[in-house]
């Protein structure tokens, strides 16, 4: 039986239906319903631990469970949840005897990383988000360090992932530019890597099969397209039309951000368009994996294949029925 903390969320509904096409046994513990399974759905907060010892049962955990909007206020839910609910699940974990456990971190920690950055990267994350995803690393290492014989860790630490249903910054950045209202930021020549859904569960089911010790992954789809690439492509797919349309430069894009920033702090609202997002967006997001030379691991399907899924789904074909999860 798997355990799967967040397993209602995007990347959680992915692994599930997985699961479920496979016949292996699975429950999920969120404190949001599942859309797909309810059923085998249990309301749990991570962070209480008298709620995991009455609801944890499994050999077991894939933990995906985590505070990661760039907008978290307060901030201190960053490490109340990343950090303090990955403590208690290890103290749980612990005494039931769980060994196993899979946990989904972030390239956020090597924060504005060198191009071509490996799972021995430096760490150095720019938010509260990157930084508490490290430090419940930490957390999951010392529990794995009490009994290393026996105790499987494996840290997958994806890049940015898309798929059909998910609402965060990769759907916002193809919903502007097949709308037409999307205006390129600098040069465009900063490349990014990502990592489609149903290849990243496809991975983290994999890798509850590894043995005792401690295993660490960037999770990337291959090749990196840089922002002219992607955003040439999603307009001639959606809106039948070559070239990444207006540019403006990045220290105008920026200025605007910064704007941005300052009319949701007097007012309260959320904004498409902050400073940060803008840095993120022009900042080279490059990274190597080992991910994809673990034996007996092969993706479901190639980046461009998954785009091309994504943007039948979402844009080109789309299910009014199907469900959708806001990531971002």
């Amino acid at each position: 039986m798997i355990a799967i903390t967040g397993g209602s969320g995007f990347i959680g509904s992915t692994l599930c239906t997985r699961l479920a096409q496979r016949q292996t046994g699975f429950r999920i513990l969120d404190t949001r319903p599942s859309p797909l399974f309810p059923e085998r759905a249990t309301a749990c907060d991570i962070c209480d631990a008298d709620a995991l010892r009455t609801h944890l049962a499994a050999e077991t955990v894939i933990h995906l469970a985590a505070e990661h909007r760039d907008d978290v206020r307060p901030r201190q839910r960053y490490h109340a949840v990343n950090v303090g609910g990955t403590e208690t699940l290890t103290a749980v974990a612990r005494e039931k005897g769980i060994d196993r456990i899979v946990f989904t971190s972030t390239v956020a920690v090597y924060g504005f990383a060198p191009p071509g950055t490996a799972e021995d990267g430096a760490i150095a994350p720019f938010n509260d988000y990157g930084r508490t995803k490290y430090q419940a690393e930490q957390v999951l290492r010392a529990w794995q360090a009490e009994a290393p014989d026996r105790r499987c860790l494996t840290i997958v630490r994806p890049t940015v992932v898309f798929g059909p249903g998910n609402r965060g910054n990769v759907y916002n950045l193809l919903s502007f530019v097949g709308s037409g209202r999307f205006v390129m930021i600098g040069a465009g020549r900063n490349r990014k890597s990502m990592a489609y859904v149903e290849n990243l569960a496809a991975f983290l089911h994999h890798a509850t099969t590894l043995g005792p010790g401690v295993h660490l992954f960037n999770y990337v789809d291959k090749p990196d397209l840089d922002m002219n690439a992607l955003v040439s492509l999603v307009r001639q797919r959606v809106r039948g039309k070559s070239g990444v349309g207006p540019r403006v430069p990045y220290w105008f894009g920026l200025a605007g951000g910064y704007v941005a920033d300052a009319v949701a702090a007097v007012s309260g609202r959320r904004l498409p368009i902050s400073s940060i997002r803008v840095r993120k967006f022009c900042a080279d997001s490059s990274f190597a994996s080992a991910a994809h030379d673990l034996e007996g691991f092969a993706p479901v399907m190639t980046l461009s294949d998954g785009l091309e899924h994504t943007l039948q789904s979402e844009f080109l074909n789309p299910d009014p029925d199907a469900p959708v999860f806001e990531t971002e």
